[in-house]
C-alpha cells in the first residue's frame, strides 16, 4: 500500500515524503546507527548554513539550536540522545527548501550506513 502524504500532518517532517521516510528509517535504526547519522547530519546542515552565510561559525549554529531545544518539549523518540536531538533540531529549523535538499542527502546517508553495517555483519550459518 502506498503511503499517502497530506497537508494535515502530525509531525513537522511528514510534510516531505523523502524526509518522512528517512526519519522513519532513522527511528527504527539501532542507537549506534542513529548517532552516526546524527553526526553526518550535523555536518551536512552546518555546511549548508555556513555556505548560505546565515551563520558565521558552527558554534553559532549549535547555539541557535540549543536555544530552540530549551523551549521545546522533550518526549519525542529523538530526544533521548543529545547528539540526535541537536541534529534533528537543526534540521527542523532549516528553511523548507534547504530541508528538502538535506533530506535527500540524509536518506542517501541512512541507506549507505545501514548497508555498510549489514555488509560488516558476519554471516550466520
Amino acid at each position: 500500500m502506498k503511503e499517502e502524504f497530506s497537508t494535515n500532518t502530525r509531525r513537522w517532517y511528514d510534510k516531505d515524503p523523502i524526509l518522512s521516510s528517512a526519519m522513519k528509517t532513522l527511528e527504527e535504526s539501532d542507537d549506534e546507527t542513529q548517532i552516526k547519522i546524527a553526526l553526518n547530519l550535523i555536518k551536512i546542515i552546518t555546511e549548508h548554513y555556513i555556505s548560505d552565510t546565515e551563520y558565521e561559525s558552527v558554534e553559532d549554529i549549535v547555539s541557535a539550536a540549543e536555544d530552540v531545544m530549551e523551549t521545546t518539549k522533550k518526549g519525542r523518540w529523538y530526544d533521548i540522545d543529545g547528539t540526535l536531538r541537536t541534529a534533528i533540531t537543526l534540521l527542523q529549523n532549516c528553511p523548507e527548501d534547504t530541508r528538502h535538499e538535506i533530506a535527500k542527502e540524509m536518506a542517501k546517508n541512512v541507506v549507505e550506513i545501514i548497508k555498510k553495517e549489514e555488509d560488516e555483519e558476519p554471516d550466520e550459518e
